[in-house]
């Protein structure tokens, strides 16, 4: 699948699950979507969301500093005592990537500073998603739900 098709694929899924554009300055991100829910496990969340075009990553510190820029968002965009779980996906669609890069982002820190951030690597060729995995015990909930999310918006 081209990196076209899978920006089209997700921005039919992000509206099909009413995710609105973010009409915020958003540091270089050519589009970020948000949507409120209310999670039996979570709790109110936030969600954000973005694809980082192709040539934005060609290393594995790529992932960890466009991840920590996509975090700053969240953060700027969630007003100080917001009693909402700020959840964030930046995606990364590249054409077979490098085992590295895929290792940066499902091995980035998820949660810092009040929010939680989930780089995901979109390997074109292959169509396969890589996400965080589940854990089998504590703070499986943020986890759950990021699963959950990736399932419904860029898995296509």
């Amino acid at each position: 699948m081209e990196t076209a098709q899978y920006h089209d694929a997700v921005v039919a899924n992000r509206r099909k699950h009413d995710f609105e554009a973010v009409d915020v300055e958003t540091n270089g991100f050519e589009a970020v979507w948000e949507a409120y829910d209310n999670d039996a496990t979570v709790g109110a969340v936030r969600i954000f969301a973005t694809l980082v075009r192709e040539d934005a990553v060609s290393a594995p510190d790529d992932i960890v500093s466009t991840a920590d820029e996509f975090r700053d968002i969240l953060i700027a965009n969630t007003a100080e005592g917001e009693r909402t779980t700020p959840l964030g996906y930046v995606v990364f669609a590249v054409p077979s990537p490098d085992p590295s890069i895929v290792e940066a982002a499902k091995s980035y820190t998820v949660a810092q500073r009040r929010t939680n951030v989930f780089p995901l690597v979109y390997d074109c060729e292959a169509e396969t998603l890589h996400r965080h995995e589940v854990p089998r015990l504590k703070g499986r909930g943020i986890y759950k739900r990021q699963a959950a999310d990736v399932e419904r918006l860029f898995e296509v």
